[in-house]
């Protein structure tokens, strides 16, 4: 009798496990129902309640309820549902508005005109809410001021601002970079450049460039101002969710009118110009990025024959809208222009900035 009773019992010591675990696994709860809030779920099995923000740059950025705003790869996360309306921007130029659903790798949009079926390979970026203008637009601004008075009297001001408009089919770069210092009411620094690219996709790396213009004044440089017009194409080379690398050139037209020259010679002075560029963006930890950009321009020997212009900066997160960076910038025209008093500029400026960013 008691062989009899073991038996039964030895075989579920041993067999216990294997029917807990496969209850587990065969435990699977319906997924929830986007109503008033979105969902996702990463590959680990893990659902957040909160707000869809974006997906970029295969990085997606959601508000949770629970855990304020978090950022995920994209390949970490298994389904998506919206309560709201997104923006959906696929490849070749095609986009799709409507309540998002992602399992796996099936993409559905559900809008006014129905329901669009899409592979998640195709898409490239998701944004929150209706097309509306200010949806497409962020912004880095750093303000820098700097006053002393006492031995030495100085006033020292900087700005250091990027604008960027993206839709699934552009993107329109704006920056803007200044300085200002006056020491011992002498002005030793007063240079800006404005720079204006507007890129329209053709593939999910390939993009056209009708319009690429740049505005720069320093006197100090014997440059009173100088404007390059341009266009040309560019491609990016490495697009990871922690890096993005992206080349581009063209040919363009450039005038520059110098803040004085040498007797007989001619101001303002016209070239035509070719710009080549490119920009580096490297996730090098959770809390700190680099920032590179490097353009150089052609032009004749008159205009200062070859025009460089490199920024480097190290940008580190204080908080979700704030950051510290330190920047460094150098200019470089391999022939300055001589001026009336026969002085002829350094061909190199060198700046470093370190300063607050407000990030939105």
């Amino acid at each position: 009798m008691g062989r009899i009773l073991l038996v039964p019992m030895l075989t579920m010591i041993f067999l216990a496990p294997a029917i807990a675990e496969e209850e587990r696994s065969a435990f699977e709860p319906e997924p929830p129902v986007a109503k008033e809030w979105d969902w996702i779920q990463t590959t680990s099995g893990e659902w957040l309640k909160g707000k869809l923000i974006e997906m970029y740059d295969d990085n997606l950025e959601f508000d949770s309820d629970e855990f304020d705003e978090v950022s995920l790869e994209w390949k970490k996360v298994q389904q998506v549902r919206t309560a709201g309306v997104m923006q959906i921007g696929l490849l070749h130029g095609v986009a799709a508005i409507g309540k998002l659903v992602i399992d796996g790798d099936t993409v559905r949009v559900i809008g006014d005109d129905g329901e669009q079926t899409f592979a998640r390979a195709d898409v490239i970026t998701i944004a929150a809410g209706a097309p509306k203008e200010i949806n497409h637009w962020s912004a880095k601004v750093m303000l820098g001021l700097n006053a002393r008075q006492g031995n030495t009297d100085v006033t020292e001001a900087t700005t250091d601002a990027r604008f960027t408009r993206r839709t699934v089919r552009s993107r329109l770069d704006l920056d803007y970079i200044a300085n200002f210092n006056d020491t011992e009411g002498e002005q030793v620094a007063n240079n800006h450049r404005v720079k204006l690219d507007w890129n329209v996709y053709i593939s999910d790396r390939l993009y056209a460039s009708p319009l690429v213009f740049e505005w720069f004044r320093d006197p100090f440089q014997n440059i009173d101002h100088r404007e390059t017009l341009g266009a040309g194409v560019g491609y990016e080379l490495i697009h990871t969710p922690k890096t993005d690398w992206e080349v581009s050139g063209g040919p363009g037209y450039q005038k520059t009118t110098f803040d004085s020259v040498a007797v007989g010679s001619e101001n303002p002075e016209d070239t035509p110009a070719l710009i080549v560029g490119t920009v580096l963006d490297i996730e090098l930890t959770r809390w700190m990025d680099l920032f590179y950009e490097y353009r150089f321009q052609i032009v004749n020997e008159k205009a200062g024959q070859y025009n460089q212009h490199m920024l480097t900066s190290f940008e580190t997160d204080l908080t979700k809208r704030l950051d510290f960076d330190v920047t460094f910038v150098w200019d470089r025209i391999e022939k300055p222009r001589e001026n009336d008093a026969g002085l002829t500029p350094a061909k190199d400026d060198f700046k470093l900035t370190i300063g607050v960013t407000l990030d939105w």
